[in-house]
């Protein structure tokens, strides 16, 4: 089993920072892919950012120049540094994981519960 726990959001003004982090753990052998989506009130769910293979990195364009994605091998751990924080960056922010089970070898997509990030104007 695959446990996926995201923690950090919060409420913010516009122009501030909040940091995101998402911890995997279970039984795992590899991990494939981690990365962050997010879903506003009426609005389908959209890719934020993710790391796949431990080094290669994608963005929306959305987020580009104030996000920063990064990942703890080590910990299982993927992180979502936030900065210049916009209203419509309003949403609840979801860590998602593709991962190789430990002893099936089976990959499987994991999503966590979701945090709560709000920026007032």
């Amino acid at each position: 089993q695959v446990h996926v726990v995201e923690s950090g959001g919060g409420l913010v003004q516009a122009g501030g920072s909040l940091r995101l982090s998402c911890a995997v753990s279970g039984s795992i052998r590899s991990i494939n892919a981690m990365g962050w989506y997010r879903q506003a009130p009426g609005k389908q769910r959209e890719l934020v950012a993710i790391i796949a293979g431990g080094s290669t990195i994608d963005y929306a364009d959305s987020i580009k120049g104030r996000f920063t994605i990064s990942r703890d091998a080590a910990k299982n751990t993927v992180y979502l540094q936030m900065n210049s924080l916009k209203p419509e960056d309003t949403a609840v922010y979801i860590c998602n994981t593709r991962a190789q089970l430990a002893y099936s070898g089976a990959l499987g997509t994991y999503w966590g519960q979701g945090t709560q990030v709000t920026v007032s104007s």
